[in-house]
């Protein structure tokens, strides 16, 4: 840390220092005569009426102009004046976004032109505007089109799939990140509010999840982006924040969702905004309130956003052998408060100062959606709190630009934060062994705590025909984690008949609590948490990078660049970490005609280590004599690496005590069972990988063509072809041996006895291991590391049509943006938690992605009628997803249950995969099918919305009804929408094309209301 604070120092002395950095966005004006060529020497001016700018620059020897260092702020104007050889030209409305690099062109008629039909020119942050600087391929939202389109909640990750090569995602959580670029996880997305970090550096995803009210524009970089972007082979999501000018603006707003008694009509769970499942009752209430303006007129403004959204859902609570069936009500609580102040110092310099609050709470209240035995005194409630506090410092030199970043942050994930956090849990079981009451505690602890600092210093320089773009930055991250079971201890217990019909006559519904359990109820198991402290480490993202923008001629732009990225994680259980991560980049810009150009180019792009990766190999590690025999022994046996320093790749993490014949509440403490730590056995234990962490990485490559169709339609086309190496997934280096299972008509289990013996360190059936003669008590069945050696391979062709409003001689007006994509990525490992099916072959995993998608049909159009009518339909059409066809369950050789019959498993080579927890993704496949071998039916879906705007006199005053429909031909969709993998549709027993049990499905039709005033 103290080295850091010696950096951010150092950055702050730079901005003081003549060569300043990089600015947010540099705008450049092509101005050509009616020839389409250059004119030089002419003077082009800039104004920004909104925040009282006005500059002027004279044309180059290329016919361009530039401006360097502007504010996002407000809208400009471009315009030449009158010459004696040209008319004047204007463009305005023009809006930016943050970290850009837009272009305009402008065609000046001749003094002798009566008409000005000639007359082309671009709006650089317009959605039909040609780029002719560089190849990067995004697209983005204006504030405008995210208030037109249908979205849930005002959630801006819900618009974010309307775009070109993003896609609704399926995760392995019920919080993993819903959106899915060129088909990766949705995990290694970068997130960035005005460039600066926004991304919760345990598992990936937003931090802060920025409203709609505050947002300007999005933009999803997708591919051969600037180097100045990093820490991400997927892409990027960057958020442009509003900033208020000198006009007042201001906005209220009233949004509900009325549910169940108007919504469509399902058998299937829905998704709350976090992504877990909600069912009966569920209703949504937001609302919130913006204000920008000017607190000095030109000089200093503000902009405050405030939103709260309240969700309520019911639960049943069924239990009965205790006569209780009750509902029980919970409530999820978002809020989102963001400020930001901008000041101009000076012409040449200027600093923004951002603020965002994030407080989110998750009510686990008990029950479950279709009825369960967790009672109210169980409940929990999961927190998503987070801080954020930026400056952004600005400053114009004559030939350099300058910009320095400060940024801190908090994000405290509490995962199931206990409405009784000092009670132990208990699980009542009635005479027959059936669960009929869950109690207390939730039972285990994850509480995750991080403190982020980020400083980046950034450089550009124009040198005749050359823009040089550099720049150095690190993002340090201090994170601690409580993990693991109950501190308090954890019981089961059984009732004797005699004590169940007492306690159900005591008729105690969904009060009932660990207290009304009779103390001499006979407990089958306790056991407690024998690490409660906290654990974590500091990751320390450094990066550097140099970029030439080189304007061969008037047409053609070639962009060189590399990137230098280290990031500390990386080097896990090694002696140093990953050091060589050098990135090239390269891409070139051709304008063939004034209305179209020609882009391409090849990047090399490396993703962060997700801090998960890291933290799951200390917390279910542990240091003890008897685990560090049988590391050493793997080591020997040539299982783990020569030379593999044991110390190194352990750490005492969460582990479990027991006792036995212990009284109901009266477990002895953690404290007093610490002497079992060392003769524990375990089913899995994880360690650091000895050879550390390689950063994923990308090649990427694109050839993309941009068509100018009119001044208010464009046309384009990209070809993107990645192969991704070293992606996480995870190595069992105590792995049974392989036992594939190829015909269907020949299935022999293998015991799990059997799969023991033929690990290389075997296990007896008591968990211990005989090593060297010795027996050894604390061994570990599985022992697992996270490798990077997965791969993948994405081809897409992309082809999109979009137009702006047009205004047509009857005065209707619409608007459009179809897109299609067509796609395939194959890859061998999904996850960081992913593992092959059998023992650790991963060259039978190379298969389609579990988010791949073969078509893709995105179409929004807009029709407005009249000024205060407006209509919006939103059609999403796609192949479906892949299917992984699993095995059933086959009989055991030899085993019986306790009551006689035969045993039955779906765990056919005995080594322990099964599709049992939630956040694994794999399991024994259907015997001769490959991974992802079947396909789920197309899924279509259809929004509108509807808005009515009442304006109140002359000015900007009015009041907007708005009325959205989601799925509004009801459409039972199997496939196409955000998930859990581990409930959707994509896991199916049988061969391919056997059938589909529904698991679940996508929402039904349903309805959202608002009420807006706007100034």
């Amino acid at each position: 840390m103290k080295k850091l604070f010696s950096l951010v120092a150092f950055l702050f002395l730079l901005v003081g220092f003549q060569p300043r950095a990089f600015a947010q966005v540099d705008l450049v004006v092509s101005v050509q005569d009616n020839a389409r060529k250059p004119v030089v020497g002419l003077p082009v001016h800039l104004d920004n009426a909104a925040i009282g700018f006005s500059t002027e620059q004279p044309t180059d020897a290329q016919g361009k102009a530039r401006f360097r260092g502007l504010s996002t702020a407000g809208s400009y104007a471009v315009s030449t004046t009158v010459s004696d050889q040209y008319q004047a030209v204007r463009e305005a409305n023009l809006v930016l976004r943050a970290n850009s690099s837009p272009s305009v062109t402008l065609v000046l008629p001749s003094v002798s032109t009566q008409a000005l039909e000639g007359v082309v020119v671009r709006a650089p942050n317009n959605a039909t505007t040609v780029n002719t600087q560089n190849a990067e391929v995004a697209s983005q939202l204006s504030a405008r089109e995210l208030r037109e389109l249908p979205i849930e909640a005002r959630d801006i990750t819900r618009a974010l799939y309307r775009l070109p090569n993003v896609t609704l995602a399926t995760g392995f959580f019920s919080e993993a990140p819903n959106v899915s670029i060129n088909g990766a996880n949705g995990l290694y997305t970068n997130y960035l509010i005005d460039g600066l970090d926004n991304n919760e550096n345990f598992l990936g995803g937003q931090r802060f999840a920025i409203p709609v009210g505050f947002a300007q524009n999005v933009s999803v970089l997708t591919n051969n982006f600037s180097t100045e972007f990093g820490n991400s082979a997927n892409g990027i999501v960057n958020v442009t924040t509003k900033s208020g000018s000198n006009n007042l603006t201001a906005e209220a707003f009233y949004l509900t969702r009325p549910g169940p008694s108007i919504d469509g009509k399902t058998d299937f769970p829905q998704r709350d905004l976090s992504g877990n499942q909600v069912q009966n009752g569920f209703q949504r209430q937001q609302f919130g309130f913006a204000v920008g303006g000017a607190l000095v007129k030109d000089k200093t403004f503000f902009y405050v956003d405030a939103e709260q959204t309240f969700d309520t859902k019911d639960n049943a609570l069924t239990s009965p052998e205790l006569g209780v069936a009750a509902t029980v009500r919970g409530r999820n609580r978002f809020t989102y408060l963001s400020g930001k102040l901008d000041q101009r110092w000076s012409e040449r310099f200027r600093s923004s100062l951002r603020a965002n609050v994030g407080i989110v709470n998750i009510e686990r209240q008990g029950g479950g959606l279709d009825g369960g035995v967790a009672f109210p005194s169980t409940g929990n409630q999961q927190d998503r709190n987070s801080v954020e506090i930026a400056s952004q410092n600005v400053y114009v030199g004559r030939r350099v630009t300058s910009e320095t970043d400060v940024q801190y942050a908090r994000f405290r994930w509490n995962y199931a934060g206990a409405f009784n956090p000092n009670s132990p849990d208990v699980t009542v079981l009635d005479p027959a062994g059936q669960a009929v009451a869950v109690l207390g505690h939730p039972g285990y602890l994850f509480d995750s705590h991080q403190s982020t600092v980020q400083a980046q210093q950034k450089f550009t320089l124009q040198s005749g025909r050359s823009t040089f773009k550099g720049g150095l930055g690190i993002i340090s991250t201090v994170h601690s984690l409580y993990g693991g079971g109950n501190p308090n201890g954890s019981y089961n217990v059984s009732l004797s008949q005699a004590q169940l019909d007492a306690l159900r006559a005591r008729n105690l519904g969904a009060d009932l609590s660990i207290n009304d359990i009779p103390a001499n109820v006979q407990v089958n198991s306790y056991s407690v948490e024998l690490r409660p402290q906290s654990f974590g480490a500091t990751q320390n993202l450094y990066n550097i990078y140099l970029e030439d923008l080189y304007a061969v001629t008037d047409r053609l732009n070639v962009t060189l660049g590399v990137r230098y990225d280290y990031d500390n994680l990386s080097k896990g259980g090694a002696a140093h970490g990953d050091r060589n991560n050098v990135a090239p980049r390269a891409n070139f810009n051709y304008r063939l005609t004034d209305r179209s150009s020609l882009r391409g180019g090849y990047g090399l792009f490396y993703d962060k280590i997700l801090y998960t990766v890291y933290s799951d190999a200390l917390q279910q590690n542990t240091t003890s004599a008897d685990y560090k025999t049988e590391l050493r022994e793997l080591v020997r046996l040539g299982a783990l690496p020569a030379g593999t320093d044991v110390d190194r790749i352990t750490f005492d993490g969460n582990l479990s005590g027991s006792a036995r014949n212990v009284a109901y509440l009266q477990g002895p403490s953690g404290a007093t069972l610490q002497n079992q730590r060392a003769g524990v056995p375990g089913y899995e234990r994880r360690i650091l990988n000895p050879n550390g962490y390689q950063n994923p990485y990308s090649h990427q490559s694109t050839l993309g063509y941009q068509y100018q169709v009119s001044r208010k339609s464009l046309f384009y086309v990209d070809v993107m072809y990645n192969r991704s190496y070293d992606l996480f997934r995870l190595r069992n280096v105590n792995a049974a041996s392989e036992y594939p299972q190829n015909d269907p008509n020949n299935v022999v289990v293998r015991t799990p006895a059997q799969a023991d013996a033929s690990r290389p360190v075997p296990i007896q059936a008591d968990g211990s291991a005989v090593i060297g003669g010795q027996t050894v008590a604390g061994a570990a069945r599985n022992i697992v590391e996270t490798e990077s050696a997965g791969r993948s391979r994405y081809m897409a062709a992309s082809f999109n049509i979009q137009q702006d409003e047009s205004h047509f001689e009857d005065g209707f007006v619409y608007s459009y943006r179809v897109s299609y994509t067509l796609s395939n990525l194959k890859n061998d490992t999904e996850d960081v938690n992913f593992r092959a099916a059998d023992a650790n072959n991963y060259g039978a995993e190379f298969a389609n992605s579990i988010n791949d998608r073969t078509h893709v049909i995105n179409a929004i159009g807009s029709y407005y009628p009249s000024r205060s009518l407006r209509f919006t339909l939103a059609a999403l059409l796609q192949s479906g997803q892949p299917i992984n066809r699993v095995a059933g369950a086959y009989p055991i050789p030899g085993v019986l249950n306790p009551d006689g019959t035969q045993a039955f498993t779906n765990d056919l080579n005995g080594g322990g995969n099964t599709f049992s927890t939630t956040y694994q993704g794999n399991t024994n496949r259907y015997p001769g099918e490959g991974r992802n071998s079947d396909r789920l039916p197309w899924s279509k879906t259809f929004d509108v919305g509807a808005q009515y705007t009442l304006h109140l006199g002359e000015g900007p005053s009015r009041v907007e009804l708005t009325a959205d429909v989601f799925n509004v031909l009801n459409t039972q969709n199997l496939s196409g929408y955000a998930n859990n993998a581990t409930q959707s549709n994509q896991i199916q027993v049988g061969p391919a094309g056997s059938g589909i049990v529904r698991r679940n499905a996508s929402a039904p039709r349903q309805f959202q209301f608002g009420l807006r005033y706007a100034l």
